[in-house]
């Protein structure tokens, strides 16, 4: 980073008096743990790590390091997939976790307050025994922080009907670079009032301010749930299953797929009963009133017996649902035990193209002699292609390298997106501009460059170097 070189004392003191001297981490060991994050393949070492209590500690944090142009990298709990957290050119570790209380609870205006420590499990518990829920479920949902989900703009298994999380947040406390507290939004249902700074800064990946305090939206809890297992021998019938799904004016609480190298893995580790010779199975649940559950529940079925399921299992109570849901649940720790380093793709196509993505991506994998299992969001056509190899292994990486540039480019070819859920960081940065080109590129730059001209904050991310 122009101008920064490595932290003095003076700034390591200084941060000690903003923060107290316990919330400072410096010992080797320390840094160590927050020099990486859940994306294997990338790792630096911080200066030092700095535990804010309060906004007002924040904002004196980062009003000396845009003083001093010291980089500063927000991070929760580090278990996001895109490399979002890696501190590239040291600095400060600007860690939110003390910051976790659950201000209000407004069951009047339905919405809760919260900050961004705040783990994402932890909301929903508490939302629960007023009969709400927070819809947005990624699937580190019992240790992702909130702050950290809504930098990432996070989904889940339910986002096909309820949406991901820049669909519930409706206001922001952020301190700028400079050090500035401002607030955007709030609890109005109705707002259109000036730029919407809400959704700026959801999803901006830390690059332009450091959130904390999130006003999120809730919504009644479903009366009542229904699952069911579709197994299909043909891969385009199942895509033409969740096309004319949603063609029936029928919007599944989630919608997910396995394709057959998931399967026979997620068999093979977790003995759940799948047909091992299926090239596909979709999991299915319907959530609502009870009578409208019953009707879209027979409606779907009546969908995958049109478009030749080859079976359906529905669920008959909470430990048949259990035992669907245990079988996607295993899907990564299956495909993860089989080699020692596990890449966890995210790459959004329309969900008619969920067939073409699928196929495209077996072919990818024997092209290049790669193990890649595919399964994810089949409803929002968010798939995830988790590549399991050894990092250690040179030839190998540049192999499996090079089958990633394929599955992105493929994506992009078939109208996707980089991300449906994990953000670009640094695992994805290279391809932005494919999908983006110069002037969207330069566009996102000026942002950056407006709200961070000394470019503290995440430097280095989502929009590369400015």
């Amino acid at each position: 980073m122009k101008g920064y070189e490595q932290m003095q004392n003076q700034h390591i003191e200084a941060l000690k008096r903003i923060v107290g001297t316990e919330h400072v981490l410096t010992s080797a060991e320390e840094l160590h743990c927050y020099s990486y994050d859940a994306t294997p393949g990338f790792s630096h070492m911080p200066d030092v790590v700095v535990i804010p209590g309060t906004t007002e500690e924040v904002a004196k944090v980062l009003a000396l390091a845009n003083s001093e142009k010291i980089p500063v990298y927000t991070r929760g709990s580090g278990t996001n997939l895109s490399a979002g957290t890696i501190p590239t050119k040291g600095g400060i570790v600007l860690l939110m976790t003390r910051m976790n209380q659950i201000i209000e609870i407004d069951t009047e205006n339905l919405v809760a307050v919260a900050q961004p420590g705040v783990i994402v499990s932890d909301l929903n518990k508490a939302v629960e025994t007023h009969g709400l829920i927070y819809p947005p479920d990624p699937g580190t949902v019992t240790t992702a922080t909130l702050g950290g989900t809504v930098s990432e703009n996070a989904g889940g298994l339910r986002g096909l009907k309820y949406g991901v999380t820049k669909h519930y947040v409706m206001g922001l406390e952020v301190v700028l670079a400079s050090g500035q507290v401002m607030n955007v939004g709030g609890k109005n249902v109705k707002d259109v009032s000036g730029y919407d700074m809400t959704k700026l800064f959801t999803g901006a990946e830390g690059t332009l301010g450091v959130i904390t305090k999130i006003i999120v939206k809730l919504v009644p809890a479903p009366e009542a749930k229904k699952s069911m297992m579709a197994i299909f021998k043909n891969l385009d019938n199942a895509g033409n299953s969740i096309a004319a799904i949603i063609a029936a004016k029928i919007i599944p609480a989630t919608l997910e797929i396995m394709d057959n190298p998931t399967i026979r893995t997620v068999e093979d580790y977790a003995k759940v009963g799948l047909p091992v010779d299926a090239e596909a199975v979709l999991l299915i649940e319907v959530d609502g009133i009870p009578e409208v559950v019953e009707k879209e529940a027979a409606k779907v079925l009546e969908v995958l017996t049109i478009n030749k399921a080859d079976e359906v299992r529905q669920a008959k109570d909470a430990a048949e649902r259990d035992k669907i849901w245990a079988a996607r649940r295993a899907a990564l720790p299956a495909l993860a035990k089989l080699r020692p380093t596990t890449f966890v793709e995210d790459a959004t196509v329309p969900r008619n193209k969920v067939p073409d993505m699928i196929r495209a991506v077996n072919e990818i994998a024997k092209k290049y002699n790669v193990t890649i299992g595919t399964f994810g969001h089949a409803g929002d056509g968010n798939m995830h292609p988790t590549i399991v190899c050894d990092i250690r292994d040179e030839e190998e990486m540049s192999r499996v390298y090079k089958a990633m540039d394929e599955i992105f480019g493929t994506a992009i070819k078939l109208g996707g997106t980089l991300s449906g859920e994990h953000g670009i960081g640094l695992g994805k940065l290279k391809y932005m501009e494919d999908q983006f080109g110069p002037v969207a590129m330069e566009a996102m730059r000026n942002i950056k460059r407006a709200l961070d001209p000394n470019l503290i904050l995440n430097p280095g991310k989502l929009v590369g170097e400015c």
